[in-house]
């Protein structure tokens, strides 16, 4: 396949209290990593998209287990679940200290830092503070809807505040975007990927977009 000067455009939707985005996440740049071995010509363009998982949470979240066995249906669901989660996690080569996350938080103003981030920052420098937030979260057990959380993230990736305001009424991010379930990879604004699909099928379809051609970016 002749690439030069072609690029993989890819938009991509997560949450950051979403363990299997955190998974997703690091399966796309491990299958960017495979793409630029094969195909060191072919560039990839990615954008990401805030979107709320749960867009209806009070501003200070709600209890993270208590949430869970209501929704699962028992503590012992809510265990076998976990259990499926850090399986995945650790293939990622990550690990989720769910015993550590209190709080699911309404990832409002975290989406917000990244916004203004996303005009201030590189792209490698923004997915940095990205990662950061979900260490944060799946590792440490940081609240991310904590306002002072959030300040010390921004201060330490070099994000200027001052158009931040922290304390406004969380509304609802990613609600215009039509997605309602995240992971969720758009390549070449045509072939989709929905949830943390591994690094090998994710390769296969940014070669298969790439081949079908390029999508000028909007």
């Amino acid at each position: 396949m002749n690439t030069t000067g072609q690029f993989v455009q890819v938009d991509a939707y997560f949450d950051l209290i979403c363990p299997w985005c955190w998974i997703g996440k690091h399966y796309f740049e491990t299958a960017c990593a495979r793409l630029s071995e094969l195909e060191p010509e072919l560039s990839v363009k990615v954008r990401w998209h805030s979107v709320q998982l749960i867009p209806h949470l009070p501003p200070q979240g709600l209890p993270y287990q208590t949430f869970y066995e209501h929704r699962l249906g028992s503590s012992d669901a809510v265990r076998v679940r976990q259990a499926q989660v850090q399986v995945s996690a650790t293939r990622a080569g990550l690990t989720i200290e769910f015993a550590r996350i209190k709080v699911l938080s309404n990832t409002w103003f975290a989406h917000r830092l990244l916004a203004s981030a996303e005009q201030q920052l590189s792209l490698q420098a923004l997915q940095a503070l990205q990662e950061a937030l979900f260490v944060a979260y799946f590792v440490e057990g940081r609240d991310l809807g904590d306002a002072s959380v959030l300040k010390r993230l921004a201060e330490t990736h070099g994000v200027d505040q001052s158009t931040i305001e922290w304390f406004d009424e969380p509304t609802v991010w990613g609600e215009h975007s039509g997605v309602s379930w995240v992971p969720y990879f758009v390549f070449n604004k045509a072939e989709v990927l929905s949830g943390a699909q591994a690094p090998e099928i994710i390769l296969s379809t940014m070669l298969r977009s790439a081949a079908l051609g390029q999508v000028p970016l909007a």
